[in-house]
């Protein structure tokens, strides 16, 4: 999937991708599959979360996407992932997947992620040999 997505941009908690819908991304409808989108919102957040200070994408607690309108084969379409907030054990993210000529949404996804447990500040664990 993500050799087909071009990176636009890319700061701290902010990544802008596109890439262009083909035969292989479509439905029988030859729009772009809603499980191709998913995929993207899951990618695409992952990565956002790799471009924060913290610097690690975590594992998957909740995903959800709004579907709003087609994308067909042929169009080019803008992948842009928000990371709204990284707390102590989750990390929040929006990805808005948007038909690049026309700026119509597509698709708003929204992933969380559980990062690990991070110990608190100061609080670092010593191994028994020290």
């Amino acid at each position: 999937v993500v050799r087909k997505v071009t990176l636009v941009s890319a700061a701290p908690g902010k990544l802008i991708c596109e890439m262009k819908v083909e035969e292989q991304h479509a439905n029988k409808m030859g729009t772009l599959h809603g499980g191709m989108i998913a995929t993207l919102v899951d990618v695409i957040s992952s990565l956002a979360l790799l471009c924060t200070e913290r610097g690690i994408s975590g594992v998957s607690v909740d995903m959800n996407i709004t579907y709003m309108s087609p994308a067909k084969v042929g169009e080019d379409i803008l992948i842009t992932a928000h990371v709204l907030k990284e707390g102590r054990s989750l990390s929040f993210a929006s990805v808005d997947l948007m038909n690049k000529a026309t700026g119509k949404l597509i698709a708003q996804g929204r992933h969380t992620k559980h990062m690990g447990n991070r110990p608190p500040e100061g609080s670092v664990k010593k191994s028994n040999n020290e």
